[in-house]
């Protein structure tokens, strides 16, 4: 038996476009089993292009990229089988909710697994009143999406990709949509998936989130990562004027 690799991604000069626009510039990084990375920058930096790569919503042009145990050069044709094993790797927390309208918060949580991935609907229940209780809704059940906060939404929309057990959970900007005040109790349960262990790939622009929670901070400019490395050097110590500018702007505006 093989043991599973330290690196749950890897990811080498992989480019994406579209159209004339070269948004990906030959990206290469890794991800450690258990660690939090957050990806941050400014807008239009690629880092939500770089995010959606990692679970093929935007399929890359070229460059090799493993997620858990499935690995795809993307210069080559993917087949249909091989691209749907990638995406199974990792679950994705959108910036806007995207449940299901018409169904209460259980079924949300148990429509992948038993549709997707075929699992005895005890199993997937019990398991997902687990994961309710988890992100603190539990009482949450039975409502409807429209009867929740902006907040409990998404914490709903975190246990939803938890339910389908991926090796990798990916964050595109989870409290961007959200009103201030709902902030926080989104950050503490992502905060609480980190100290889990779940390995988390983050893209934020709350900075002081990303100096707490993270073990890798990648900064990305024009399409490339400009800098990465632990929050204490990226943020506390950035070697690249373009990574002080930003973070100049971002923590001290005025």
């Amino acid at each position: 038996m093989t043991s599973e690799p330290e690196d749950r991604i890897v990811a080498r000069d992989v480019h994406k476009a579209f159209g004339e626009l070269e948004v990906l510039k030959g990206v290469s990084f890794t991800v450690r089993r258990g660690s939090a990375t957050t990806i941050i920058g400014p807008s239009g930096s690629g880092k939500t292009t770089l995010l959606r790569t990692l679970n093929a919503l935007d399929v890359a042009d070229s460059g090799v990229i493993r997620v858990g145990d499935t690995e795809i050069d993307f210069a080559e044709p993917v087949p249909k089988e091989q691209l749907r094993r990638y995406r199974a790797q990792s679950g994705f927390v959108f910036q806007a909710h995207n449940l299901f309208p018409h169904k209460t918060v259980l079924q949300n949580l148990t429509e992948g697994p038993l549709v997707a991935q075929k699992r005895p609907r005890e199993e997937v229940e019990a398991e997902a009143v687990e994961l309710l209780g988890q992100v603190g809704l539990a009482d949450k059940r039975d409502q409807y999406p429209f009867q929740l906060s902006g907040g409990q939404q998404q914490r709903v929309g975190i246990a939803r990709a938890l339910a389908l057990k991926p090796k990798v959970v990916l964050f595109d900007e989870p409290t961007s949509a959200l009103d201030p005040e709902l902030v926080g109790e989104v950050l503490a349960v992502i905060r609480d998936l980190a100290v889990q262990g779940w390995t988390l790939v983050i893209v934020t622009h709350e900075i002081q989130f990303a100096r707490g929670v993270s073990d890798q901070v990648l900064f990305t400019d024009g399409g490339v990562i400009l800098e990465q490395g632990p929050p204490a050097a990226v943020i506390g110590d950035p070697k690249e004027e373009r990574t002080r500018q930003f973070l100049q702007r971002i923590l001290d505006p005025l």
